[in-house]
């Protein structure tokens, strides 16, 4: 493992960041996308983010040597698929390196030819807007083309763990306080 040193010349490790940024929750997504021969790739992340409401940016993380990282460059757009409580063995299929993460999968495509896992609770397809290098990721904005949903509760993530999310019965928050 290497270190990293941070701004005050602290040395922060690979683990310890991890474990530390496993007390953040997310939810799951799968990135899908198509190479320059038209193969589909995808993988199981939780680094998204919604950046920009006008226009609809977001921003996914890609360990840079990733697959998917690769085709969505080739083909400059992608789909991200929010998945469902009950979408864990799907996660764990698209989590697993070197596998083919379609086999016997029926998947849908969307307007931009790009399969989107079906059942999910979001789909959101995406041209590559800008991407940067940063350490061993890169950094992916993509531009919103075209957006479905549907009600259901989400796949969420902790400390290396697959749970639910439980609502406190509030009505949602304005973000703009």
């Amino acid at each position: 493992m290497s270190a990293i040193a941070g701004p005050m010349g602290r040395v922060v490790d690979p683990a310890t960041m991890r474990r530390v940024m496993g007390r953040f929750a997310t939810g799951v997504a799968v990135i899908t996308a198509l190479d320059g021969r038209g193969d589909p790739h995808g993988m199981t992340l939780n680094s998204l983010t919604s950046v920009s409401l006008e226009p609809p940016i977001l921003l996914v993380c890609f360990n840079a040597r990733a697959r998917t990282a690769v085709a969505v460059a080739e083909s400059g757009r992608f789909a991200v698929s929010i998945l469902a409580a009950r979408q864990e063995p799907i996660a764990l299929r698209f989590a697993g390196r070197g596998e083919d993460h379609f086999a016997g999968l029926p998947l849908t495509y969307g307007e931009h030819n790009v399969p989107v896992v079906p059942d999910a609770l979001a789909h959101l397809e995406c041209t590559v807007d800008r991407s940067v290098t940063a350490g061993d990721h890169v950094v992916v904005f993509g531009a919103v083309d075209r957006t479905c949903d549907r009600d259901g509760p989400p796949l969420a993530f902790l400390g290396g763990r697959f749970g639910d999310f439980t609502s406190r019965g509030h009505q949602p928050q304005s973000w703009f306080f």
